[in-house]
């Protein structure tokens, strides 16, 4: 039986990042990439609901955790994703808008009033 994560505890929740945390370090021992990269970005959105989406504000850029020098500008939060631009560290933004887990937001670079 699936369930969704919006559906789980927060103890159901750590305990299955807990999981994907150990599938992820088995796949790595074992060379397989590909599977290292969809449980580490499952244990990211299962992280994200364990997080407060009202932490986060639209019209701000925030460091990416995991891709130093890359910035993200939220233009809005829908449940635990934050969709918006990417920003290099030029300050040109990307074209294409996406979403992201809130997870992988870091610290907060600047609000709307600062130069983008």
């Amino acid at each position: 039986m699936n369930f969704r994560y919006s559906d789980y505890s927060i103890e159901e929740l750590r305990s299955e990042i807990g999981r994907l945390k150990e599938k992820a370090q088995k796949a790595e021992q074992l060379g397989n990439v590909s599977e290292v990269a969809v449980n580490e970005r499952k244990m990211q959105v299962a992280l994200a609901y364990t997080m407060n989406p009202g932490d986060f504000s639209k019209d701000t850029i925030y460091q990416l955790k995991m891709e130093p020098g890359l910035k993200f500008k939220v233009d809005y939060i829908n449940g635990v994703f934050a969709w918006g631009h990417r920003v290099n560290l030029l300050d040109e933004m990307y074209e294409k808008q996406e979403a992201i887990p809130i997870s992988l937001l870091g610290d907060e670079i600047s609000s709307a009033d600062k130069k983008v």
